[in-house]
């Protein structure tokens, strides 16, 4: 095992973890690979981010505390999103290092990266999240996700109307990067519209928006638009059909005001959309049907 660094030293490098996770995803990127994870350097000197074993918990051995840990039961361990927006994460089976600075975390209340798997060895992030209650009878954590909670002395006690928003919003923080990203990997970042390839100018729209009946996370209730035919979409000056054409609003199409008006979106009118390469993750025929319904009216 390495000589335990300094906890400035800790403070230090998780905070640069942080500023490299923002600056990559200011950049466009939606995901982050396994790769990338593992190469991350801080002063020249590598600190993996995530476990070459493939153990969900990442405790570096110069580290007081557990730097990172992936959700989905990888690597051993468990976790679900409770009410009032916490995590429940289970310790891995068995004793040992992994479940002692995971315990730790919450001595230190050293901020951490929770990790969630997109497909085979690529993740979202969301960060900074901490450790806010260790349950060692029950063999597991209780994690505070983003920083929803930074207001509240005791997360575990927060009064209802707060606990209940707090759910809404984490579980918005953690299924809006995932959901990004599976829809941007499944159109090959890529607008669905115009065809623009920038991944810093895409998002990833709801069909059926993920607070109505219908709204899943799903990517078929999911487009990749870019930011001026998501803006469209959403408020209804651009339409999709059930069998995948685009059409404008009739207001649209009688303005005349320049090239980015005619050439953005007038000449979208009646394009047929491109669609991602496995038709099971194709926009759902019938919520779309049900989105044009509200646009032609």
């Amino acid at each position: 095992m390495g000589k335990l660094v300094a906890p400035e030293v800790e403070a230090t490098i998780r905070s640069d973890v942080f500023r490299w996770l923002d600056a990559q995803l200011g950049a466009g990127k939606w995901e982050f690979s396994r790769d990338e994870l593992l190469s991350y350097e801080f002063e020249g000197r590598r600190v993996p981010l995530i476990d070459h074993g493939g153990r969900g918990i990442k405790n570096p051995a110069t580290f007081r505390s557990t730097l990172s840990v992936i959700a989905g039961g990888e690597g051993g361990y468990d976790d679900e999103v409770l009410e009032g927006g916490l995590i429940r994460y289970s310790y891995r089976r068995g004793d040992g290092g992994d479940n002692t600075k995971l315990s730790n975390a919450l001595l230190t209340q050293a901020p951490l990266v929770y990790f969630q798997k997109v497909r085979p060895s690529f993740y979202v992030a969301t960060y900074p999240a901490r450790v806010v209650r260790d349950v060692p009878e029950e063999r597991h954590v209780i994690i505070a996700p983003g920083d929803i909670f930074e207001f509240f002395d005791d997360p575990l006690s927060m009064p209802y109307d707060a606990r209940k928003y707090a759910e809404k919003l984490t579980r918005i923080r953690l299924h809006q990067p995932l959901f990004r990203a599976r829809v941007l990997d499944a159109y090959n970042a890529t607008c669905a519209i115009c065809k623009l390839k920038h991944a810093v100018l895409l998002d990833a729209a709801h069909i059926i928006g993920d607070a109505e009946d219908g709204g899943v996370a799903d990517v078929s209730n999911g487009l990749a638009l870019c930011k001026i035919h998501h803006a469209s979409y959403d408020r209804n000056l651009l339409g999709i059909t059930p069998d995948y054409e685009v059409r404008i609003d009739q207001g649209l199409l009688d303005e005349i005001d320049g090239p980015m008006l005619r050439h953005g979106l007038q000449d979208m009118h009646g394009r047929r959309l491109a669609l991602p390469d496995h038709r099971a993750d194709w926009p759902d025929p019938e919520r779309l049907a049900i989105r044009y319904d509200v646009f032609a009216a």
